[in-house]
């Protein structure tokens, strides 16, 4: 969903993209960084304050930039692959706050994957940004499992 084209202002991306492009590429920037498992990426990805959060699927939320990034360097040690097909991609920006809301659909090696294989899983995900001088910066992450395939014969039941 978006409000229509609308031609990117300031420095935070390539000239006659609109808004919702440069923030659809802030949210790439994230995946980038978590399938990398780069901190300095994934730390440039983030709005430093006010306090981000962060919420994994089945797990507390993590409040605060120190906190998120000591998250992340436990997720990337015991990480040995993980990968990112976003589906269902939706946009909003609203003034300086944007949001993206997608699939996550995920294939990982590591704890919980059979050995010397993979395991898959999906994800909805909702990602909130703020516009800031040095361009859209990540301010929560939310993804919650998808538990079931959710079709309508499911709901019928």
């Amino acid at each position: 969903m978006t409000d229509g084209p609308r031609q990117s202002t300031g420095g935070d991306g390539a000239r006659g993209a609109t808004v919702e492009d440069v923030v659809l590429n802030a949210n790439t920037a994230f995946y980038n960084a978590f399938e990398a498992g780069d901190l300095d990426l994934m730390a440039a990805v983030w709005l430093p304050e006010p306090d981000p959060v962060c919420i994994h699927p089945g797990n507390a939320a993590i409040s605060g930039y120190a906190e998120l990034m000591r998250a992340w360097a436990m997720i990337f040690a015991n990480t040995p692959y993980i990968q990112f097909f976003l589906t269902d991609v939706q946009v909003r920006v609203d003034e300086d706050v944007a949001y993206v809301t997608c699939t996550e659909n995920v294939l990982s090696s590591g704890e919980g994957a059979p050995e010397e294989g993979f395991a898959g899983g999906k994800a909805l995900a909702t990602n909130v940004f703020r516009r800031t001088s040095a361009g859209w910066r990540l301010w929560i992450h939310h993804a919650s499992p998808v538990l079931s395939s959710g079709g309508r014969q499911e709901e019928a039941e």
